[in-house]
């Protein structure tokens, strides 16, 4: 019933509910995100199902998304947790979001903390400096 309430507002207002054959734009770090098929790289579906990892992932997530400063993509940053080692990947768009990010892991993890994020900025706020 919801569903074709919405459908049915989305039509009235002129909004496609659905955007069926359009080219979807990759999202821009498949490229970074190469690396993740080379076997000896650590990625999230790797990881164990132990606890105490869980728990790690879990508590280094939460302070991440709870930093409302932070961008989507720091908020985003995969955690790898491996007996209690983080790995931290992805891209994030400044230094300043890396050093926050890797920061509130070792809070967490302590010295266990594997950085591999990236700073790609924002190519919109590149081309109006």
């Amino acid at each position: 019933m919801r569903f074709a309430v919405i459908l049915s507002i989305a039509g009235l207002l002129g909004v496609p509910a659905f955007s069926y054959g359009q080219d979807q734009t990759k999202g821009d770090n498949t490229k970074i995100n190469q690396r993740d098929r080379d076997k000896a790289e650590p990625t999230a579906d790797q990881q164990k199902e132990n606890k105490s990892d869980r728990d790690l992932v879990k508590d280094i997530r939460r302070a991440i998304t709870k930093d409302k400063s932070l961008s989507t993509y720091a908020h985003n940053v995969k955690i790898i947790a491996e007996n209690g080692s983080v790995t931290l990947k992805g891209p994030v768009r400044s230094e300043e979001e890396k050093k926050a990010i890797e920061a509130k892991a070792a809070e967490v993890a302590g010295k266990n903390v594997n950085s591999e994020i990236s700073v790609v900025p924002d190519s919109k706020t590149q081309s109006r400096k």
